[in-house]
């Protein structure tokens, strides 16, 4: 029996679809969203509105998305990869001249009944089109310069454009992102060696360029960068955020304060409660443990990703899962490093629990691309 006809035989069709998804991945995604709901109705007092109802709306929306996405050959998906990735550039181009402005950033499309950030497109797109790509190039050219060039300029294509709005957060998960899809392909070690003294080069002249004519961020990055470092020096201005983070941290202790009891929370002091601090919220008010059975969840998440991509037998399926699963991991924990003072503030929500329409609706419909490449898998034994 031939390889075709080995995945024409084995791979399922209709019901079979249904009954062959990764049901223990989607019970833990719902399980995520059922916290991010409850600590929604909590930040706006003990109301489904103006946030849990939305957010449940929106999932509702997703899970429906993912189920539709998961039904599709994966090889469709692979075939339009690159018209994603380009479809996705159009979207960043489009934000750049008609984008809504919001918090002096010019990131979101309104779309009348939620706001498109496009970026959150570019980064499922990317990992799709180089998945694709390494797909189709044979193993022996992966670390050839010239086969190793092409991938970085689909990397950098949207990562400077994303740096434009401007968006520093985003811009670095896109690196970090197309980066892991490289080395997961096998692209050569020496090439990530070359990219970290380039880095550190980076931050040196980003430093030296601070209020100069050719000055590399923008000031209100600076001063991220500042309160990371010295969250003091500021406490009631650039550093308040992350102050008075590291305070509902503190005060949640072990087991928390009871929910809707957070102090930090009930008076205000907590900013953006509801979207990138909502971790915080969830910390003060169910403490550490609390704090450490949301993590256990996003960990389970990720080892459930890491094990379907072992499985499968063809290589865009396996980078793609890689790929999304860096991606995912990459929000909660950089959001999570941020809200407890061990990274700058730079505005990335936690996947699922944060209030946002595009993030989720983006998230649920790169994990039915997970999905499909686990559903569409050929089974048996040729």
């Amino acid at each position: 029996m031939s390889y075709l006809e080995y995945r024409v035989q084995t791979i399922p069709t209709g019901w079979r679809k249904v009954t062959n998804l990764h049901w223990p991945l989607i019970l833990v995604l719902m399980a995520i969203a059922g916290i991010g709901f409850l600590m929604l109705y909590s930040v706006a007092g003990g109301s489904f509105t103006p946030w849990a109802e939305t957010q449940m709306q929106r999932f509702v929306i997703g899970m429906i998305l993912m189920f539709i996405v998961a039904m599709v050959p994966i090889w469709f998906w692979r075939n339009m990869s690159v018209l994603t990735f380009i479809f996705s550039l159009a979207l960043l181009i489009f934000v750049e001249f008609y984008g809504v402005t919001g918090m002096g950033a010019q990131r979101w499309i309104d779309l009348g009944f939620m706001r498109l950030q496009p970026s959150e497109v570019t980064k499922i797109a990317l990992v799709m089109v180089l998945a694709s790509y390494y797909d189709a190039i044979p193993v022996r050219n992966i670390s050839r310069p010239l086969w190793v060039l092409l991938p970085v300029i689909i990397t950098l294509i949207p990562t400077f454009m994303v740096l434009q709005q401007p968006d520093l957060g985003t811009a670095l998960l896109l690196l970090v992102t197309g980066g892991v899809v490289m080395f997961a392909a096998g692209v050569h070690w020496a090439y990530f060696a070359s990219v970290v003294v380039a880095g550190i080069g980076t931050i040196f002249a980003v430093f030296q360029s601070r209020g100069t004519s050719w000055q590399l961020l923008q000031n209100y990055q600076y001063r991220r960068i500042d309160t990371f470092l010295d969250p003091g020096s500021d406490p009631l201005g650039a550093g308040y955020h992350i102050t008075q983070s590291k305070i509902a941290l503190g005060s949640g202790g072990w087991t928390g304060r009871g929910f809707m009891k957070g102090t930090q929370t009930r008076l205000n002091f907590l900013p953006e409660k509801h979207t990138d601090f909502i971790f915080t919220t969830l910390a003060e008010e169910f403490g550490f443990f609390g704090g450490s059975a949301l993590l256990l969840l996003y960990v389970l998440v990720i080892l459930f990703c890491l094990f379907a991509a072992m499985r499968m037998k063809d290589r865009f399926s396996s980078l793609l899962v890689i790929g999304i699963t860096m991606t995912f991991f990459l929000f909660f924990a950089v959001n999570m490093s941020m809200v407890m003072g061990l990274a700058p503030v730079v505005g990335v929500p936690l996947p699922l629990v944060s209030y946002g329409g595009s993030a989720m609706l983006v998230l649920l419909g790169a994990f039915g691309l997970i999905q499909s490449a686990h559903v569409h898998r050929p089974r048996g034994t040729p």
